[in-house]
């Protein structure tokens, strides 16, 4: 860098060794000139007095806290905690003599039923009906929001409409698709239920209709909490309907999507309800997912499989929702 007449070092803002119009232009200078230590002691000064600033809570505060919280932990140590650490206790033992007496066979149990045929099959079938159920879900829940995120005389009665599955229960729910798909008396002429290769596709499709209503409340939700400026903004910018969809609504709702994700996937996974009313778990066990498998196993000379099916549920479950954050947590967008 040349020095400025009178021998002081020559100021990179001046002249035209910036270009007005370029940040990136501005930033490079700014660097070159010690602009980003500056910045970062001032981004470090600004944290110390960001921690000097935080609140200090006092003991009476803090008492006040945990008696409020107390309820709350008493609730899931009673109902969660113990019950799950006496599961992980009862998967160490196996029945003798159909349930007379147990023997403690530590960890061994847990190897064998983990990495057994049985085991495999109904996580497979769980897995089936989560891509069965999830992604039309998903989609199902985004379109029927977006269609009825409208200002039109009369779209409240849509709304309800396209929330109304959320009144009807699992069990009736699945009596209705029985019924419906029923090769004797049912609507639909099908013999999917007795099919092997399409009973799971006829048993998802009670979970759909009845999680569209779960979707559509929680996306459109999301949509009205999207500034309706931001909209005006991307139509004014020549945006269509689908670009404004992909490019500017989803991002902004993403957080919404996640949290829906993550609730539909842990549905599908301890799907049970819909299987045993509709198939039974048959035809020859095609739809045995591994929810039914464990109440098939609630039995006392075979309890301590039936904890173990369920402790591997349980830790599948967490690892797939915790995958599912470590993944997809990068793409969303939460607004400041």
């Amino acid at each position: 860098m040349s020095d400025a007449p009178g021998g002081r070092p020559a100021d990179p803002w001046e002249g035209d060794q910036v270009e007005v119009g370029s940040f990136a232009g501005v930033v490079d200078a700014g660097n070159a000139a010690g602009g980003a230590p500056l910045a970062l002691s001032e981004r470090r000064a600004g944290r110390r007095r960001r921690g000097r600033q935080r609140q200090r809570y006092s003991a009476k505060e803090i008492g006040l806290a945990l008696l409020l919280l107390a309820p709350s932990i008493a609730v899931f140590v009673v109902f969660f905690y113990r019950p799950f650490l006496n599961l992980l206790n009862w998967g160490t033992f196996e029945s003798r003599r159909n349930g007379a007496y147990f023997e403690d066979v530590g960890l061994a149990q847990y190897r064998e039923q983990l990495t057994g045929d049985d085991f495999r099959e109904g996580l497979w079938h769980s897995v089936q009906f989560v891509l069965y159920t999830v992604p039309a879900g998903l989609v199902l829940g985004v379109l029927l929001a977006v269609s009825a995120h409208r200002r039109l005389r009369g779209i409240k009665v849509f709304q309800a409409i396209f929330s109304s599955t959320l009144a009807s229960s699992v069990a009736v729910t699945s009596v209705i698709f029985f019924y419906l798909f029923n090769p004797v008396v049912g609507l639909v002429a099908t013999n999917w239920l007795n099919d092997p290769d399409m009973a799971m596709f006829a048993v998802s499709l009670s979970s759909i209709w009845q999680n569209m209503g779960l979707s559509f409340v929680i996306v459109l939700a999301g949509l009205q909490a999207v500034p309706d400026e931001v909209v005006e903004a991307a139509t004014l910018d020549g945006y269509g309907p689908l670009r404004r969809l992909v490019r500017i609504t989803l991002p902004l709702i993403s957080p919404v999507l996640l949290f829906l994700l993550v609730v539909l996937v842990i549905f599908g996974l301890q799907a049970f309800a819909q299987i045993d009313i509709i198939t039974k778990g048959g035809p020859v066990g095609a739809t045995e997912t591994l929810v039914f498998k464990i109440n098939r196993l609630n039995r006392p000379d075979n309890i301590g499989v039936g904890a173990v099916y369920s402790v591997g549920l349980f830790f599948v479950t967490l690892a797939v929702t915790a995958l599912q954050f470590v993944i997809l947590e990068r793409r969303v967008h939460y607004a400041r």
